[in-house]
């Protein structure tokens, strides 16, 4: 199992005389290698502690999370920010590629981190080839400032399957993008988890979208619900 969530409940602002805000209330949910699931919901609802809490970029205040089989509480320091490198990519509204980089290098740039999953000339043929995969093999010495949003877009989602994650997190990657622009991503999206064979957890308003992952929940009061018009269309 990729991802296992068990009993996790997450709370802020344990201060004496004051009860503390319950986030997520004892949450328990599995994820199979390649399995795709959306998450919905209002603003503030608790999705993005959610997701942190999935890729180990937070903790949760009580219950268990296991990734790739691995009890994250239990790593160290340099584990887990091994673990975020290598086995998770992250997709998030703003592509946040660097300015001075171009494509190619902002791909690139997950892989300088920690130690090498491959040779340096086998990680950037990967990058040409997926860079070439979403329409911009032709764009690869242009920087961000030279793209539109929804090609950087693409340049992001393509950095975050670099190191050959066996997850992505993606929150609201459609959210700063128009119509026609947030429907091609939503196609890569699907194509690429269908592909690459990379579990996938999405965090949208978008129900259009949501509905076509393998599973789909609404998160409301700290609980996950099931949303059942999603069905599988990986």
């Amino acid at each position: 199992m990729l991802l296992e969530f068990k009993d996790v409940t997450k709370d802020y602002g344990r201060f004496p005389g004051q009860a503390p805000v319950v986030v997520l209330h004892h949450l328990s949910f599995q994820l199979a290698d390649g399995e795709s699931m959306a998450i919905v919901g209002p603003s503030g609802s608790g999705k993005s502690t959610l997701l942190n809490i999935i890729g180990a970029l937070d903790t949760p205040t009580s219950g268990q999370v296991l990734l790739n089989g691995r009890d994250v509480s239990t790593c160290s320091d340099r584990e887990l920010a091994e673990l975020r490198n290598h086995t998770v990519g992250f997709i998030f509204q703003s592509h946040h590629l660097l300015p001075q980089l171009n494509l190619l290098e902002n791909v690139l740039v997950p892989t300088l981190a920690g130690r090498p999953q491959a040779p340096a000339a086998e990680l950037e043929a990967r990058a040409r080839q997926l860079l070439q995969r979403v329409g911009l093999a032709a764009r690869l010495q242009h920087r961000p400032g030279q793209l539109s949003g929804g090609e950087c877009q693409r340049v992001a989602v393509v950095r975050a399957l670099i190191n050959r994650p066996k997850l992505i997190l993606a929150d609201e990657p459609t959210g700063a993008l128009d119509h026609r622009n947030a429907e091609e991503l939503a196609n890569l999206l699907v194509e690429l988890n269908r592909e690459e064979k990379v579990g996938l957890v999405l965090v949208t308003h978008w129900r259009e979208l949501a509905a076509r992952m393998s599973r789909a929940y609404e998160l409301i009061d700290g609980q996950l619900q099931p949303v059942t018009a999603a069905h599988d269309r990986r």
